[in-house]
């Protein structure tokens, strides 16, 4: 009797094809390919990574439980549009976390770590450089999560790299297009107060570089801001 082949969900990589998935999916929005609001067909990105329906509605549903993703009942998922309101928590939530990231980071400061953290500012200026905007997004993103792998808090990194996500649908969202997203200058004056362990100096840079990002975003809630267009447009 000939032995029926095994379905895709039944597969022993299984969760390796829903990481996949979701790190596809991730790396993506952090680079500004998929947009707010865009639908996640989940037969499509079933035949893209070769995945079960159930793989595939497995990692939209782990990242809908991030706030990466939005599943709305009889329509699927879509990428999600974050809020002013949203946009507002987000960035709360990293002012309190990152200072104490760079903190553990301090600690952890050798010559190696500082290597890496080198490396990539040159990545970021090299992109910058190119013009590869997508590249600098992603790349800036990477900073963040690289200085909270040096701080070796696990905790904290996966909370972060979560925030991270957000924070890239928000900037796309509303990013000023006239500024930068994340400036290079800024990293490497976190870098360099790392790499003199000036614990203050490291905090108060992270501190005022998210301000900055915060800053340049036109946040405005929209039902805070019906108006006509005879107000808009009149003389």
């Amino acid at each position: 009797m000939a032995v029926k082949s095994r379905p895709k969900s039944d597969a022993p990589d299984a969760s390796d094809r829903v990481s996949r998935i979701r790190e596809g999916v991730t790396a993506a929005i952090l680079e500004h390919r998929l947009l707010p609001g865009t639908k996640l067909g989940e037969d499509e990105i079933g035949e893209i990574y070769g995945a079960s329906r159930t793989l595939v509605r497995t990692a939209l549903q782990q990242l809908a439980h991030e706030g990466i993703v939005n599943i709305e009942k009889n329509r699927g998922a879509f990428v999600a549009r974050p809020t002013p309101a949203d946009a507002r928590e987000v960035f709360e939530a990293r002012r309190l976390i990152e200072p104490t990231i760079v903190d553990h980071a301090v600690d952890a400061v050798s010559p190696a770590w500082i290597g890496r953290l080198q490396r990539h500012l040159a990545e970021e200026r090299e992109a910058e450089l190119r013009g590869d905007a997508r590249a600098s997004v992603r790349l800036s993103g990477d900073f963040h999560r690289l200085v909270a792998e040096m701080s070796g808090h696990s905790i904290y990194l996966g909370f972060l790299k979560e925030l991270i996500a957000r924070s890239s649908l928000i900037i796309l969202l509303y990013r000023r297009h006239d500024t930068p997203a994340c400036g290079t200058d800024h990293h490497a004056g976190i870098v360099s107060a790392i790499r003199k362990c000036d614990r203050e100096a490291a905090r108060a840079q992270m501190l005022s570089h998210l301000n900055e990002i915060e800053a340049e975003l036109f946040l405005k809630d929209p039902a805070a801001d019906e108006l006509r267009l005879a107000d808009v447009l009149g003389v």
